[in-house]
């Protein structure tokens, strides 16, 4: 079901909510968690069938902030879709386009609209602020979101993760690259227990996510990374293949295809293994798993992100 509420109030869009869910059923007491998406229209509903998904493992009330770039300048005027049911996965989804000074102040609207005593994430799915803790949507969230992806400079895209990190923050291009480090650590957990004398991280250099993985290695294997681009760099995307030399031999992980990588190490057949490039949906779902602060991705954003690593090309 989809309820259109044009030129309407936070108030309004709230007392729709409980009518709603008394004349329907509605189960607003099974939700665990508050999301509020701060997005642009051009991807709101990429951003809105994420969080669907996402809710049939996080029953949630979602709350869809959607802003255009022009919206400053236009006359005062809020305007709500509630969408519950078949429209909605496993939660409630509020939709609020806010134009001029009605929807200018995010935290008030949000406010209104939070479910009693359950914890709060906001994901801002492009144009994160330079702080997201000190946000005005930041401050009301135990878990925020963003994606450094969508920043155009690379370098700028990871140098603000390292400055404004605080605990609580978590980003997409790290939570791509889960598969990987799992990955890893199941191949360097098998003997030889070899040292890594160095490593070379292969893919787009312009993938926070590959800034990501390398910072990662260096660090845990205290062993030197350096970053580069196939020849075909046209083609790829993200990471495309890693390895680990040692004394015994070099172990890589390369990308075949956009499903599987292939596995070589000395003096062993090769090994095909699926890890299939990370959907939104499948990163929300990971990062609403947890609401604790992510203390790996911490040292890995303050500590090694910011030291550097050598980059060919």
């Amino acid at each position: 079901m989809i309820v259109d509420l044009p030129n309407t109030t936070v108030s309004a869009i709230s007392k729709t909510l409980v009518r709603l869910r008394d004349e329907g059923g509605a189960v607003a007491l099974g939700r665990v968690l508050t999301l509020v998406i701060s997005t642009d229209p051009s991807v709101e509903e990429v951003t809105i069938d994420a969080a669907n998904a996402a809710s049939r493992e996080h029953p949630m009330r979602v709350i869809v902030l959607s802003r255009s770039a022009d919206a400053d300048a236009a006359a005062p005027r809020l305007d709500a879709q509630i969408r519950i049911g078949g429209d909605a996965g496993a939660s409630e989804v509020i939709v609020v386009r806010g134009k001029g000074d009605a929807g200018a102040d995010e935290e008030s609207i949000v406010t209104g609209l939070l479910l009693p005593d359950a914890p709060v994430v906001v994901w801002w799915s492009h144009d994160a602020p330079d702080v997201p803790a000190e946000s005005p949507l930041g401050r009301i969230a135990q878990r925020r979101i963003t994606d450094a992806a969508t920043r155009a400079d690379v370098d700028e895209a990871c140098a603000a993760l390292s400055r404004s990190h605080t605990p609580g923050d978590t980003d997409f291009a790290w939570t791509r690259v889960t598969l990987w480090r799992s990955q890893l650590a199941a191949v360097l957990d098998q003997p030889p227990y070899e040292p890594v004398e160095s490593v070379d991280v292969v893919g787009s250099l312009g993938s926070p996510s590959l800034r990501l993985l390398g910072a990662w290695l260096g660090q845990q294997l205290e062993a030197p990374v350096t970053l580069s681009e196939p020849v075909d760099a046209d083609q790829v995307e993200g990471i495309h293949a890693v390895r680990l030399h040692r004394a015994g031999g070099t172990i890589e992980l390369a990308r075949i295809s956009g499903q599987t990588i292939r596995l070589t190490q000395p003096g062993q057949p090769q090994h095909e293994i699926t890890i299939p490039r990370r959907t939104i949906r499948e990163c929300l779902a990971e990062e609403l798993r947890r609401l604790d602060p992510d203390e790996v991705y911490e040292s890995v954003v303050t500590r090694a992100l910011p030291v550097a690593v050598s980059v060919e090309g």
